[in-house]
Order: structure tokens, then C-alpha cells, then sequence
């Protein structure tokens, strides 16, 4: 009976699941986003920022800047390596573009569909990761620097608009970033810090 009921919930969960993924991907698309979503999920548009980023710590803030360069890298090749190498592989969900279910459904607007598994979104694990890492270290400074997760929000939800995630691969990613960027930037401001006035 238990196992039943477990099962329901289940079901349940899968059907908001998929509901959700056609309001976002179907029924709430307009031109302009088509466009900016398929930008805004590449390297190409994120990268120099965090260089720049990277750089402007680093200058500003000398050897103690390196290692949170340096903590911020090794955070985002760790929550890569679990989301990608780890749940994916474990799970191996269908993305929604090769979901039998859904890929006929849905508007696929990216330019290739990955082959690995879609839970959890590693997009959203490691831009949440560097969003949670980058607020909890600099949030001293200004309270502007919670922008970074406003930032994370549109690169995951552009994952669930061009048809290559679900929502519940993108809320599952930001949980297991925004706790990893947590655990990594308690343990960076324990036994470094950037030295910053309370």
C-alpha cells in the first residue's frame, strides 16, 4: 500500500513535471526569448564574465584573491564532475528532446540534444554553485552581489526553454549547487576569507 501511494506521488510529481516544461518551453515563448535563450546558455556569453571576475579578485584582493579563484574553480570542476559523471550516469533520465514522450511536443530550439542524461541540469548545479560560492564570500562588500543567482535563474530556466531540460533537472541542479557553493564558501571563509570588514 505504501509502496502504491509512493508510487502515486511519483506520477504526480512527473505530470507537474512535464506540465511545467510545456508552459515554459510551448506556451509562454515569445520570438525575442528564443533568441536570448540560446545565447545566454552558451560559453561563449558566460565565460568572460567570470574571467573578468576571476581577474578582478585576484588584482584586488593578492594572494587571498587566488585562492578564492582558486576555490571557485575547484567548486565548479566538482559539482561538473558530480552532476555530469554522478547523478546523470545513476539516473540517466531522457532529456526532454529524446523523451518519446514529450520530444514531439515540445519546440526544440537548441542545436544539438545531449546524449546523457537530463537530471540533474549541470547548468544549473554550477552556475548556482558559483552564484551561492561568489554571494556567501562577497556579500560583505554589497548586497548587489545577489545578482549572481538572478544571473543563474535565466541560464537554467533558457536550459528548460530550448527544450533540453525539465524543470525539476534545473530545480534539482540549483539545490545540489546552491548547497555546494554553501559548504565551499563556509569552508573558504573559515580558513581564508578575503579579509573583509564586517
Amino acid at each position: 500500500m505504501v509502496l502504491l501511494e509512493e508510487l502515486s506521488l511519483i506520477q504526480k510529481l512527473v505530470h507537474a513535471d512535464y506540465a511545467m516544461m510545456l508552459k515554459i518551453n510551448r506556451d509562454w515563448h515569445m520570438p525575442f526569448f528564443d533568441t536570448v535563450a540560446l545565447f545566454i546558455r552558451e560559453a561563449t556569453f558566460w565565460v568572460p564574465l567570470y574571467v573578468f571576475l576571476l581577474l578582478f579578485i585576484t588584482m584586488n584582493y593578492g594572494r587571498k584573491g587566488f585562492w578564492w579563484a582558486a576555490a571557485l574553480i575547484g567548486l565548479v570542476a566538482l559539482t561538473d564532475l558530480f552532476s555530469s559523471h554522478v547523478v546523470k550516469e545513476i539516473l540517466f533520465r531522457p532529456r526532454p528532446c529524446r523523451d518519446e514522450l514529450m520530444a514531439h511536443k515540445i519546440r526544440f530550439l537548441a542545436k544539438t540534444c545531449g546524449m546523457n542524461g537530463s537530471f540533474t541540469s549541470s547548468h544549473a548545479t554550477n552556475h548556482f554553485a558559483i552564484a551561492t560560492f561568489i554571494y556567501q564570500t562577497m556579500k560583505k562588500t554589497s548586497s548587489w552581489w545577489g545578482i549572481a543567482f538572478i544571473w543563474a535563474g535565466l541560464i537554467s530556466y533558457a536550459q528548460v526553454y530550448v527544450g533540453v531540460h525539465y524543470p525539476f533537472d534545473v530545480l534539482g541542479g540549483a539545490l545540489i549547487g546552491s548547497l555546494a557553493g554553501l559548504a565551499a564558501a563556509r569552508l573558504f571563509n573559515h580558513q581564508t576569507g578575503l579579509g573583509l570588514a564586517s
